[in-house]
């Protein structure tokens, strides 16, 4: 019998949509999964926020946080995350205050500066459009988003009457992350003293960034010491060749993207296919974690040693919805999790 990891297990869900489904099947997908995730023994589940893409559902974390949270027993349910810069601290606060009510205890508010879309897209989501490019005061709105969580604006602040309307008796939810891939995001997240959960599966070359986060960090509220968790693109499967066919419909589905061009996730039939009429076209350099269980345990446990991790977090865009929970599955049996986790 295999031991358990020396690091806590996530799941991040994007939400996909594969070819000849829909957005009402992706949803009761989403909450599938998110269910067996909980029952297996993963720490949290997150939902992303991407924007006019029709391979992913995932535009409003907030509105699927709810549900899941409702259709789960302990595991938490967090935003992987909120694009701060589209919206109003004040609202985002509102928001997760709500959800912690809804699910106490287990709410996570994952935060981002990315726009999860395109330039165009991105000025699309904005209400003021009297500029192309908005103000980048993404700190700024950080700090203003945790003093309301926190009860700390200052008495002069002009909001901050506002801070005792906030939905309460939330026992600590919700629990805010800074997400990022960048070097802003790590100094960020360590000068506010917040746990950092780094995309390893955007960006293979992320290892300093721990070590940056490290070395800024700042107690805080949000966290004593530095915590790290690194999302990275799993698969597991009876064998590698197997994982690698499974991965197939991702590599499609990027690539049509990197041209401007949004599909459903393909078949990996389709796939295939495809594949073998564009031999030249990569998944641009990104970290794939493949194989058999054993494998990709190994592979996790490898990567979360190069970030000195606390945390894993594993994502994947598969077009076969059951061998996608199959593949969280032989995760969960490779770790020997199975009951043998308590959530955060």
């Amino acid at each position: 019998m295999s031991s358990p990891a020396p690091f806590r297990l996530s799941v991040l869900d994007q939400s996909p949509v594969p070819e000849g489904s829909d957005a009402a099947q992706t949803v009761r997908d989403t909450i599938e999964l998110a269910q067996l995730c909980d029952a297996l023994g993963y720490d949290r589940y997150w939902l992303a926020e991407h924007h006019a893409s029709l391979s992913i559902i995932g535009v409003a974390p907030e509105v699927l946080i709810g549900p899941v949270a409702l259709a789960t027993e302990r595991i938490r349910v967090g935003s992987g995350g909120i694009m701060l810069p589209h919206f109003s601290p004040f609202k985002v606060a509102e928001t997760f205050r709500l959800l912690g009510a809804i699910a106490p205890g287990r709410i996570d508010l994952g935060l981002g500066r990315a726009p999860g879309s395109d330039q165009r897209t991105a000025y699309a989501l904005q209400r003021d459009r009297t500029r192309r490019i908005p103000s980048d005061d993404f700190p700024q709105s950080v700090a203003e988003l945790l003093a309301y969580l926190s009860d700390s604006l200052p008495d002069d602040h002009p909001f901050a009457p506002l801070a005792g309307s906030l939905p309460d008796g939330t026992k600590g939810s919700p629990d805010p992350w800074m997400l990022g891939s960048s070097p802003d995001s790590a100094q960020w997240a360590g000068e506010l003293g917040l746990p950092y959960c780094i995309a390893d599966f955007i960006n293979p070359h992320a290892v300093p960034l721990a070590d940056l986060y490290r070395k800024a960090f700042r107690p805080s509220r949000w966290a004593a010491g530095p915590r790290v968790m690194v999302a990275s693109w799993a698969i597991a499967a009876e064998d590698r060749a197997e994982a690698e066919e499974l991965a197939l419909p991702f590599g499609m589905m990027f690539a049509h993207l990197m041209r401007g061009q949004t599909i459903r996730v393909p078949s990996v039939e389709t796939a295939r296919k495809w594949a073998a009429e564009n031999p030249g076209v990569s998944r641009r350099d990104r970290r794939m974690l493949l194989g058999d269980g054993p494998a990709v345990r190994a592979a996790i446990e490898e990567v979360a040693e190069l970030y000195g991790a606390q945390e894993m977090m594993l994502v994947n865009i598969m077009s076969d919805h059951a061998k996608r929970l199959r593949s969280y599955r032989i995760v969960a049996e490779a770790f020997d999790m199975v009951g043998a986790m308590e959530p955060a």
